[in-house]
């Protein structure tokens, strides 16, 4: 695997390093030696499948709080998404900014998205599928959201969502949230 630091402390783009051949190619999308070398030592507990028929399609921007908070590892598995990441880590010198990148089925490029980051993403093709581990159990009682428009961060998305479900547009603007 390829791992390219991105401006935000502690994420990651990943690109498979494909081993090809008449059949098509191999190649590793986790290790966890290879992620240990980046210092990441969460490893995958769940993994989750998001399947989206419609394009404009947003889900986000999600978290879970301490001690259940999240590393991700994202991959689009057909179509393509605008994938989008917050640093919440109050001690981080990436405080409070944002990263998007466009993840498509046919690049095969993976997000690595730290723990008490918020992660979110629209889709910008029709059936589109997004596949992620993550390093947590889903805790209900620990799952947090920003407002996925909130102009604290002024995140610049490609398209205007025209699906977004009723609890994403209920998310407050991080300026209300009470941290703990």
């Amino acid at each position: 695997m390829i791992f390219f630091e991105t401006e935000l402390a502690g994420a990651f783009i990943i690109d498979v390093e494909r081993m090809a051949d008449e059949r098509g190619f191999f190649a590793r999308s986790w290790c966890q030696d290879e992620f240990a070398a980046y210092g990441i030592t969460a490893a995958p507990l769940q993994a989750n499948l998001s399947s989206n028929p419609r394009r404009g399609t947003l889900r986000g921007m999600h978290y879970q709080l301490p001690p259940h908070e999240e590393t991700k590892l994202v991959r689009c598995t057909r179509g393509a998404i605008y994938d989008v990441i917050i640093d919440l880590r109050e001690e981080s010198p990436t405080y409070g900014q944002w990263l998007g990148i466009e993840l498509t089925a046919e690049s095969f490029r993976m997000l690595l998205v730290p723990g008490r980051f918020a992660h979110g993403f629209v889709t910008l093709k029709d059936d589109t599928d997004v596949f992620y581990q993550v390093s947590a159990k889903y805790a209900p009682g620990f799952e947090r959201g920003i407002r996925w428009n909130d102009p604290a961060f002024g995140i610049e998305w490609p398209l205007q969502p025209t699906l977004v479900s009723e609890k994403d547009q209920r998310h407050p603007n991080f300026n209300l949230l009470v941290h703990h």
